[in-house]
C-alpha cells in the first residue's frame, strides 16, 4: 500500500469536507456571531462529538478494525464471511447500548449540560433551559454516527477508504442548507435549527454508508444480542481505547467547560472557531493517516511482517511531519488574515477575529502532537494493546486539567487551547518512549535526517509569509470574492515557498514525491 496515494484519496475528500465546514462556519459567524446563541449551540454539539470521538470513530474503530482484519485474513478461517458474522454480532450488542445511552442523556439532559458548562457563567434560567433543549436535539446524532463508524470500519478494512471519508460532507451540506434556508434575525432561532440539522445529517450519513456497503456486497443482519467470545474481547478493548482515542476531545470538553464558567460570553466561540481551523490540517493529515495506518499495520503484523510494519510507521511519521510543521507555522503567523477572511462579517467583528487568532496560535503549537498521536497509536492498537494508550491519555488529561486551571486566568481564552496543546505533547512523548523501549518503533536514518530539515523549511516559509502579511491584509475584509481570493493566494504562496524550501534543504527530493504518488506494483 502506498501511504501517499491512500492519504491523497482520503485527504482530497476530507479537504472537500473541511472547505464546506469553513463555509458553514463563515455562515454561522454571519448569522449567529460570537455570543450566547453560538456558545449554546457549540456546547450542545460538543456533547455528541465527544461521545463520537470516545466510543464511535475512536475507540470502536481502534478495537474493531484489527479484529475484523484478522478474521478476513485468517488462512484457516472463512475470510470475509467470518468478518461479516463478527460485525453482525458486534452490531447486535452495540445498538441496544447506544439506544439506552441516548435515552439516559435525553432524560438527564439538565445535569449533563450543567456538567459540560459548570452552570455557564451568567446564564439565566431561560438561557440555561435553551442550552438543555439544544443538547436534547443534537444527542441522537451519536446513534447514527456510531453505526456509520461500524460500516465505515468494514469498508476501510476492504480498502474502500473514500466512502467513509466522504460521509462528513453530508454533515456540512446539511448544516449549510439549514443556515441558508432557515436562518432568522434572531440568533436563538438559527441556533435551534442548526441543532436539528445535526441529527438529520447523522441519518443521511448512515444511509450513505448503508448503501455503499450494499454495493460492496456487505449486508448486516440484526441478531439477538449475544456476548460471544469475540464480542467480549471487543468490549474489553473498547473501554480503554475510548479514553486513548478521545483524549483530545476530552481535553476540549474540559477547556469548554472552564471557558464557559470563568471567561466572558463569546470565549467558547473564540475557542471553537480557532479549533475548527486547527482541525483542518488535523483532519486532512491526522485522520487520513490514522485511517490508513491501522488496517495496514494490523494486516502486516498479522502476517508476521514486523519489518514492513516498522517501515510503514516510519513513513507515516515522515508524512505527518512534512505536512504538519508548515501548517503549524502558517496558522501561527497568518492567523489574523485567515480568520478575518473567513469569519469577519455580519455579527463577527475585528475584535472577535483578533481573539480567535490568539486562541488559534495556542492550539497550533500542538498540531504536530495531535497528528503524531494518530501515527503512534496504531502501533499499540494493531497489537491489541489498548491499555497503554489509555494510561497515557489519562496522564495527558490530568496535565490538561492542571494547565487549564493554571493558565485560564492569566491568559484568558488562550489558556485552554495552550493547555490542550501541551497536554497532547506529553501524550505523544509517552507513546513514543514506550514504543522505543519495546523496539516496536525505531526511527530509521531517513526519518532522522529529514525531520530537522523539514522544520528549517517550515520556519523559512513562516518568515516569508510574515513579510507578506501587510500586502494581503487589505483584501481580507473586502467583498466575498476578495476575501476568498486573498486567502487562496495566501495559502498557495505559502505552499510554494515551503515546497521550494523543502527541496532546497534536501528534506525531500522530486524522486520522493514521485514515489509517494505512483501506483503500487500489481506483482
Amino acid at each position: 500500500m502506498q501511504l501517499g496515494r491512500a492519504l491523497g484519496s482520503i485527504g482530497g475528500l476530507t479537504l472537500a469536507s473541511r472547505v464546506l465546514g469553513l463555509v458553514r462556519d463563515a455562515l454561522f459567524a454571519r448569522f449567529v456571531g460570537a455570543g450566547f446563541a453560538s456558545d449554546a449551540f457549540l456546547i450542545a454539539f460538543r456533547l455528541p462529538n465527544m461521545f463520537r470521538a470516545l466510543f464511535a470513530e475512536g475507540a470502536f474503530s481502534a478495537a474493531f478494525i484489527p479484529m475484523f482484519n484478522r478474521k478476513v485474513a485468517a488462512k484457516d478461517g472463512g475470510g470475509l464471511p467470518d468478518g461479516i458474522a463478527f460485525a453482525e454480532d458486534s452490531l447486535s450488542v452495540l445498538l441496544p447500548i447506544l439506544i439506552a445511552m441516548i435515552a439516559v442523556v435525553e432524560v438527564a439532559a439538565w445535569p449533563v449540560t450543567w456538567l459540560l458548562t459548570l452552570g455557564y457563567k451568567g446564564a439565566s434560567a431561560s438561557e440555561f433551559a435553551f442550552m438543555v433543549e439544544l443538547c436534547r436535539l443534537t444527542f441522537p446524532y451519536l446513534l447514527f454516527i456510531s453505526l456509520v463508524s461500524l460500516l465505515g470500519g468494514i469498508l476501510n478494512s476492504l480498502h474502500r477508504f473514500w466512502v467513509a471519508a466522504a460521509a462528513p460532507i453530508l454533515l456540512n451540506l446539511t448544516l449549510i442548507v439549514a443556515l441558508v434556508v432557515f436562518h432568522d434575525h434572531q440568533p436563538l432561532f438559527t441556533a435551534r435549527n442548526q441543532a436539528i440539522a445535526v441529527t438529520v445529517s447523522g441519518a443521511l450519513q448512515l444511509l450513505w454508508l448503508w448503501y455503499a456497503c450494499r454495493k460492496a456486497g456487505v449486508t448486516l443482519r440484526l441478531k439477538r444480542p449475544r456476548l460471544t467470545p469475540d464480542v467480549k474481547k471487543l468490549l474489553a478493548l473498547i473501554w480503554p481505547a475510548a479514553a486513548g482515542a478521545g483524549a483530545v476531545q476530552i481535553n476540549l470538553v474540559v477547556s469548554t467547560a472552564l471557558a464557559a464558567t470563568l471567561l466572558p460570553n463569546g470565549s467558547v466561540s473564540y475557542i471553537y472557531f480557532a479549533d475548527r481551523l486547527n482541525q483542518l490540517p488535523l483532519g486532512l493529515i491526522g485522520i487520513g493517516l490514522g485511517t490508513v495506518l491501522l488496517p495496514t499495520i494490523s494486516r502486516q503484523l498479522g502476517r508476521g511482517e514486523e519489518k514492513e510494519a516498522m517501515e510503514t510507521q516510519n513513513r507515516g511519521m515522515e508524512l505527518a511531519l512534512a505536512l504538519t510543521l508548515p501548517a503549524t507555522v502558517a496558522l501561527i503567523v497568518c492567523g489574523v488574515p485567515i480568520i478575518a477572511a473567513l469569519f469577519q462579517h455580519g455579527r463577527f467583528d475585528a475584535t472577535d477575529s483578533a481573539f480567535t487568532a490568539q486562541a488559534l496560535a495556542a492550539f497550533s503549537l500542538g498540531l504536530p502532537s495531535y497528528v503524531l498521536v494518530k501515527v503512534l497509536t496504531p502501533g499499540y492498537y494493531a497489537r491489541s494493546d489498548t491499555k497503554t494508550p489509555v494510561r497515557y491519555a489519562t496522564i495527558s488529561m490530568a496535565v490538561n486539567l492542571g494547565l487549564n486551571l493554571a493558565l485560564i486566568v492569566p491568559l484568558g481564552h488562550m489558556g485552554p487551547p495552550l493547555a490542550t496543546a501541551l497536554a497532547s505533547t506529553v501524550n505523544v512523548a509517552l507513546l513514543y518512549r514506550t514504543l522505543r523501549k519495546r523496539d516496536q518503533f525505531v526511527p530509521d536514518r531517513q526519518l532522522a535526517r529529514r525531520a530537522p530539515r523539514m522544520l528549517v523549511a517550515a520556519l523559512a516559509m513562516g518568515g516569508v509569509m510574515w513579510l507578506l502579511l501587510d500586502l494581503f491584509a487589505p483584501y481580507t475584509t473586502g467583498s466575498s470574492l476578495e476575501r476568498w481570493g486573498a486567502m487562496f493566494v495566501l495559502v498557495a504562496t505559502g505552499g510554494l515557498v515551503y515546497a521550494a524550501a523543502v527541496f532546497a534543504t534536501g528534506a525531500l527530493t522530486p524522486a520522493d514525491i514521485r514515489r509517494l504518488v505512483r501506483r503500487p506494483s500489481k506483482a
